[in-house]
């Protein structure tokens, strides 16, 4: 089986795929170091023979996890219904490609996004399953009051005070459309966050400083200020880059063509 299509000069594809971020030094391609952009090339590259160059969704920092990443890429010819299973074979254990898509020509991985959601999960326990899957830290948290600052959240507004230092972005607006604390079935606490985008370490931070709510540290009021002081150096430190997740990432459905089946 294979995708039909009759220009065969130039397709675009989607690949959705999920890794564990704690052996690789975030998404993007660096020097010296090992990220998750740099296998997946290498391995796309040796699967179809030739050199291919893959846009993701983002770029998780290091350390951080994805259970749902999309990345885009070109390739001229058809591809054969075994992609997925080929490039599994070849991908370490800790990368799986799930599905894969044909997209419109111009479709592209991080500009066509329309939300993206991220998941923090922190573990009120010691627990040796979950280290490097979530922040351990077994100190009282008042959800509750979490939770009312996490409101002050959803807007559309400037969120310097939670982005990284020295980055090249040209803005700092977000639209966060949801952000809330809930406990899961194994007693963790999972904060969600959804927004059309993100600053490098926003999460993070985010997440650092709602705890230092939940430990009475700062009101929610203090809360609200830093908001609006649009300083990083307002808000709390930085979350552990375990127990982050991007969990999913949405696209207009008018780009895509087919899915690989």
């Amino acid at each position: 089986m294979y995708f039909c299509c009759s220009n065969l000069q130039q397709l675009r594809y989607f690949l959705e795929l999920a890794y564990n971020g704690k052996n690789y030094f975030g998404y993007q391609i660096q020097p010296n170091q090992i990220s998750v952009q740099e296998v997946i090339e290498d391995r796309l590259s040796k699967i179809l023979r030739k050199e291919i160059s893959i846009v993701g969704a983002g770029r998780t920092d290091s350390g951080v996890h994805a259970k749902k990443m999309f990345i885009h890429f070109d390739y001229e010819e058809e591809l054969s219904v075994d992609i997925i299973k080929k490039l599994n074979s070849f991908l370490p254990k800790d990368i799986a490609a799930y599905r894969l898509f044909l997209m419109d020509d111009e479709a592209h991985a991080r500009f066509d996004a329309i939300s993206r959601s991220y998941n923090y999960f922190i573990s009120p326990f010691k627990d040796p399953f979950a280290f490097d899957s979530a922040w351990i830290f077994n100190r009282e948290l008042d959800i509750e009051k979490m939770n009312e600052a996490a409101k002050l959240l959803i807007k559309q507004g400037d969120f310097g005070s939670f982005a990284k230092l020295h980055t090249d972005v040209k803005t700092n607006i977000c639209d966060v459309r949801e952000a809330f604390w809930r406990k899961n079935e194994n007693g963790q606490l999972v904060f969600q966050i959804t927004a059309d985008r993100f600053l490098r370490n926003m999460v993070r931070a985010i997440v650092g400083t709602l705890v230092e709510v939940g430990l009475g540290r700062i009101s929610i009021h203090d809360f609200e200020e830093i908001i609006e002081q649009k300083q990083r150096s307002s808000a709390g430190a930085s979350a552990p880059a375990q127990g982050l997740y991007l969990v999913d990432v949405q696209y207009p459905k008018e780009l895509f063509k087919n899915e690989f089946k």
